[in-house]
């Protein structure tokens, strides 16, 4: 009896253990100030942007302090009909303080106000298929304290209206609706910028952009009926929400089962300091990768915007600057990108895509990763980094996946079909191959298309996520906007899709479905082709050839048949 009431305290302990260990649980890491809770090595608790965001910060990396929500908050989120861990609020509120503490700002204050980026962040890199929402916390009261503090009422209302841009559609789902082709906000920008008579966002003065944050607000309350939500509290709540929701949505459900990413892993959740590139001449944000995504060549490779916010870059909305002329433009923040290159490289012992901002003169690193690239870049970069001794032979071989290697295998034009043809727009080579193909506009057409057997080219002014299904049914992409660090350009060199990007000296009409380069133009259905080792676009379709690597196999199996 007395061993029985021995093992039934034994067991009770036990139990209780358990239970105090899932009453104590961290559902929150802070990072910043040289601290962390995490590291690098657990991207399978804090996704891979928090997890690197530790690290980063430990290796003394300047990072933007800022706290992760777990990918276990992600799993009790879905197995509790939505709800989350009573101890979540607490956590939250404890890591803001940390953050206010380390940037020396506060979230809501009307004297310094902090405000937040919120991110997703899988363990497997999925960009462009989750939401973000940047520049959370400001409202009515905060932009104007935020005039007041920086001295710059242009940037408090463009930082403003980027975030009711944002929240509006991310949270509150106010989109293009039914027939329309635009993006409600942008039309809006547009008749901005028209008035205003300047090319593109950062002409706008205070006065102006006041006038498109008034109209923004005018439209979340007309199609959502909800008026946009001042406390930063509650933005903030709304943004968690909206970024475990877009686990689950149509292009991350559609990546995950391309890629082989479970569902049941979900994403966590990152809350970090906004610093702003959008402040003036002085500021300014990029994407960068250590070595070329395209080809493998061992250079700094990326673009920038001054005066701009990341998505700016990302979005293809700007045509943003090569990473080399930022010498020029900034030149101290670029010698700063030239070291951080070199010491990511040495720690991560992989190529890294990067994201980073300049907020007057100052540097900061907001994310790595490692980079997606095509299976020609893939090659050379494991052969050069075991040249370099930062891999062995044996992880070479393991960094090129199969699907890559299908990349190597791309088809290249005939070279008198290629000079026959009519040149009628040129851009970035984002994705190496050669594609011909009928012209389509939309994603969904794209898709219908395809499955009719044809093969497609989509064109698109800038893709987004919302492209991703056509994107996967395209033979080739070629968009008239954005760069190499654009949406369309880092999909398709992950997918060893065939792509152009930003083919400026061509106009796309959505409404006439009509596509205009060099004097030609060309009509949805039409025929098109797209050399994307050089970027060149033509009328027509041009007959390919195998590629360079099977034409050199036959090749050296006819010289030495030949020989022998």
């Amino acid at each position: 009896m007395a061993t029985k009431r021995k093992a039934a305290k034994k067991a009770t302990k036990k139990t209780a253990r358990k239970a105090a260990a899932r009453k104590s649980k961290q559902h929150v890491y802070f990072f910043g100030g040289g601290k962390a809770d995490g590291n690098g090595s657990q991207k399978n608790l804090l996704g891979g942007k928090g997890a690197n965001l530790a690290e980063m910060g430990l290796i003394g990396i300047p990072v933007p302090a800022g706290f992760t929500i777990t990918t276990e908050v992600c799993t009790y989120y879905y197995d509790h009909k939505k709800t989350y861990p009573k101890t979540l609020n607490a956590e939250i509120e404890a890591n803001i303080a940390k953050v206010e503490k380390v940037m020396g700002k506060k979230f809501g204050d009307l004297e310094n106000p902090l405000l937040l980026s919120v991110r997703s962040g899988a363990r497997e890199s999925m960009p462009g298929m989750m939401d973000t929402i940047l520049n959370l916390g400001i409202n009515d009261e905060v932009v104007e304290a935020l005039a007041k503090k920086t001295g710059n009422a242009k940037f408090a209302w463009d930082s403003y209206r980027r975030f009711l841009q944002m929240y509006g559609s991310v949270v509150m789902e106010v989109e293009a609706e039914a027939g329309e082709h635009h993006d409600p906000y942008e039309v809006i920008l547009d008749e901005a910028k028209a008035k205003a008579k300047v090319k593109d966002d950062s002409g706008l003065s205070a006065k102006q952009l006041q006038w498109v944050v008034a109209e923004f607000k005018k439209l979340i309350k007309k199609r959502s009926g909800k008026n946009f939500p001042e406390d930063p509290r509650d933005q903030l709540i709304g943004a968690v929400n909206a970024v475990f929701n877009s686990w689950n949505n149509d292009r991350a459900i559609v990546y995950r089962q391309k890629y082989g990413i479970p569902a049941a892993w979900g994403t966590a959740v990152n809350g970090q300091a906004m610093v702003f590139g959008n402040t003036g001449k002085s500021s300014g944000t990029g994407v960068a990768f250590t070595r070329d995504p395209a080809t493998g060549e061992n250079v700094f490779y990326g673009e920038y915007l001054i005066d701009a916010q990341g998505e700016d870059v990302v979005a293809g909305v700007r045509t943003p600057k090569p990473i080399a002329k930022m010498a020029k433009d900034l030149p101290k923040s670029h010698k700063e990108l030239l070291k951080i290159r070199k010491v990511l490289e040495k720690h991560f012992r992989d190529v890294q895509d990067v994201e980073f901002t300049i907020e007057e003169g100052k540097l900061w690193m907001l994310q790595t990763r490692n980079g997606k690239r095509t299976g020609f870049a893939a090659v050379n970069i494991a052969l050069d980094m075991v040249k370099e001794r930062l891999i062995k032979k044996e992880e070479a071989i393991l960094r090129i996946p199969a699907d890559d290697l299908g990349h190597l295998l791309a088809p290249i034009f005939d070279t008198k079909g290629e000079k026959a043809a009519k040149k009628v727009g040129s851009g970035l080579p984002a994705g190496p191959g050669a594609a011909s193909g009928k012209i389509y506009f939309s994603a969904e057409e794209s898709v219908a298309a395809a499955a009719k057997g044809e093969s497609v080219i989509l064109v698109r002014q800038a893709t987004s996520p919302e492209d991703l299904r056509g994107m996967i049914a395209a033979a080739g992409i070629l968009t008239t906007e954005g760069g190499a660090s654009s949406h369309a350009a880092l999909v398709a060199r992950q997918m060893g899709k065939v792509c152009v990007c930003g083919a400026h000296n061509m106009t796309i009409d959505y409404s006439k479905k009509t596509l205009t380069g060099n004097g030609v133009t060309l009509k949805q259905g039409d025929e098109l082709s797209l050399n994307g080792f050089v970027g060149n676009v033509y009328k027509g379709g041009i007959k390919s050839s195998p590629s360079q690597v099977i034409q050199g196999l036959i090749e050296n199996k006819a010289a030495a048949k030949k020989s022998a």
